[in-house]
């Protein structure tokens, strides 16, 4: 599919011009003093890269979300986490709650200063007893006349130290759980607020604050929405959050991988250069395989974004199978690298620092499979909160036309059967889970159910989730047909990564039933013996060679 226009190109030609001339070459300078200069960020308002979804009569564009999705795609591209977050925080974390709840004295106050660049804004989650579980935080807004005066702390605050604002989640009502909570918008220039730096492990440019409140004054007109909605709100909002991780980690990763393929075709070892040995031929197939597979499914994420879609077992998907490949993907360019890579010479060491926060921030691996389990298991619906301004949402569900035969015949023969494969091996770990999560949701004779289990829980998410995943990224392959010229490297790819997929699925699952009587009574029988003979049949070491040597060959031309 086809995801951007010449208009989403000449953006992406003047951000990438803007941000290779202004930022790049400072951001060595601003990792070492711990603070982004709020120049940079007035800049890019004035030349209209902030506030690119928002209405034109705040400033914004009104542009599509792709626009969005090339914003942080670009951003990714610096290698720097700590410039990604700062704005990421402004333009996705904080600004929406107040458009998409806020009244209009609130959005006039705040929005047109965030999308010149003038304001800097934060959202106070975080504390330092409630991460996580968010309708148990501490901090208390209690309504005395036409003010509400605050109290409590919150920790893990970026931009806490010089931005201008903070969306700040507290209790209005202690004892009502989550409907006690509400957002409420602070200005962070006032007396009682106290601020102490962070030092992280990564995001080095971007400042990290605890905020301390101490019957701290702010009108009543500064409540965001509703009170006791506030909960519900950061259920919405937190999907965005999460799926503008996936553009800027996937550019990163690319990013990774093409630094490592160009060391490896410098550096020498025993008379010649790394990318000639085989095991690390395989090891760049293999991450390049799933990073390809993670980009197709960004995309289509993204996507249903666009079209309106409220998919929150797609965004939590994207969020933790992306973040895990990032973490995974810096630790191995790192030792691709070498000693070089634990040198700050190198640009590996402050990817390495900067991808670790991917899987806890946002929502953690553990939550994300908790939230996929839920949905996937129990059943659960998640439903969007009601906004003030005009929903795009649509009922159009996404183009899945699929397996039309006609269009896989016009494929080369070897590509027709890496394509049939692919699709049969994605079909045979769908029906796995399926069939297994039918099983652990029967009680056995005790009266007990396995999918009361929190590890087989999470373990069924993270099958379920990368079983997605690569199944978007067959379905993106197919759509291509006729597109892409030479779709040899794509298909091996896919052929690659369902095969693997498929045995790792069919193995955990057949596990996951426990012990039958013989293995002809076994509900997977005929599944595993299946996958047992496709993977023997099919060589994934010939795979890796072809894979390999179609990326290496690329980046030497």
């Amino acid at each position: 599919m086809k995801y951007f226009n010449e208009q989403h190109n000449l953006f992406r030609e003047s951000l990438r011009d803007f941000l290779n001339r202004e930022v790049s070459p400072n951001i060595a300078v601003w990792e070492k003093k711990g603070k982004i200069p709020k120049f940079i960020w007035k800049k890019m308002g004035d030349m209209g890269f902030l506030g690119l979804s928002f209405p034109e009569k705040y400033g914004g564009s009104d542009l599509d979300f792709f626009f969005e999705v090339i914003f942080n795609e670009e951003l990714g591209r610096l290698n720097c986490g700590g410039f990604i977050i700062t704005q990421q925080v402004v333009q996705y974390m904080s600004a929406p709650y107040i458009y998409k709840y806020g009244s209009d004295k609130l959005k006039d106050k705040y929005l047109p200063g965030i999308i010149s660049g003038d304001l800097i804004s934060c959202i106070g989650i975080t504390e330092p007893d409630a991460g996580s579980d968010t309708k148990n935080i501490q901090t208390r807004a209690e309504l005395i006349n036409n003010h509400y005066v605050i109290n409590g702390s919150k920790t893990f605050i970026t931009n806490g130290l010089y931005g201008d604002f903070i969306v700040l989640v507290v209790k209005t009502e202690p004892k009502a759980g989550s409907k006690g909570v509400s957002l409420i918008c602070v200005d962070l220039d006032q007396n009682g607020i106290t601020k102490n730096k962070i030092n992280k492990l990564g995001w080095h440019s971007s400042d990290t604050a605890e905020l301390c409140f101490d019957n701290v004054k702010v009108p009543k007109e500064n409540l965001i929405g509703e009170e006791g909605k506030g909960f519900y709100y950061l259920m919405n909002g937190l999907q965005l959050e999460r799926l503008c991780f996936l553009p800027s980690n996937v550019v990163t990763m690319e990013f990774a991988l093409s630094e490592s393929l160009n060391y490896m075709s410098q550096r020498k070892a025993f008379g010649r250069t790394i990318d000639k040995f085989e095991v690390l031929r395989h090891r760049i197939s293999q991450l390049s395989s799933d990073l390809e597979a993670i980009k197709a499914f960004s995309y289509y994420c993204c996507n249903l974004f666009d079209k309106g879609i409220y998919d929150v077992k797609s965004c939590s998907m994207g969020k933790l199978i992306v973040t895990e490949l990032h973490e995974k993907i810096s630790t191995q360019c790192l030792q691709l690298f070498g000693g070089n890579g634990y040198t700050e010479d190198y640009p590996m060491a402050r990817m390495f620092r900067d991808s670790r926060i991917g899987t806890i921030g946002g929502g953690t691996s553990e939550i994300m499979r908790d939230i996929i389990a839920k949905v996937i298991i129990d059943d659960v619906k998640y439903e969007k909160a009601k906004s003030n301004v005009n929903s795009k949402e649509s009922l159009i569900n996404p183009d899945r036309d699929f397996l039309n035969q006609d269009k896989i015949s016009s494929l080369e023969k070897s590509d027709k059967h890496d394509l049939s494969l692919a699709i049969k091996t994605i079909a045979i770990a769908e029906n796995t889970i399926n069939i297994t999560i039918k099983h652990i949701k029967q009680t056995d004779n005790n009266g007990d159910k396995k999918s009361s289990s929190q590890v087989i829980r999470h373990q069924i998410a993270q099958l379920a989730s990368e079983i997605e995943c690569y199944k978007q990224f067959v379905y993106s392959i197919y759509n291509s047909i006729g597109i892409t010229e030479n779709p040899e490297k794509e298909l091996s790819m896919a052929k690659l990564t369902s095969i693997q997929l498929m045995d790792k699925v069919v193995s955990e699952c057949f596990e996951m039933f426990g012990a039958f009587d013989s293995l002809e009574h076994h509900p997977l029988e005929e599944i595993f013996q299946n996958s047992k003979m496709i993977q023997i049949s099919n060589s994934k070491r010939d795979l890796h060679d072809n894979i390999s040597k179609l990326i290496i060959e690329k980046n030497c031309n």
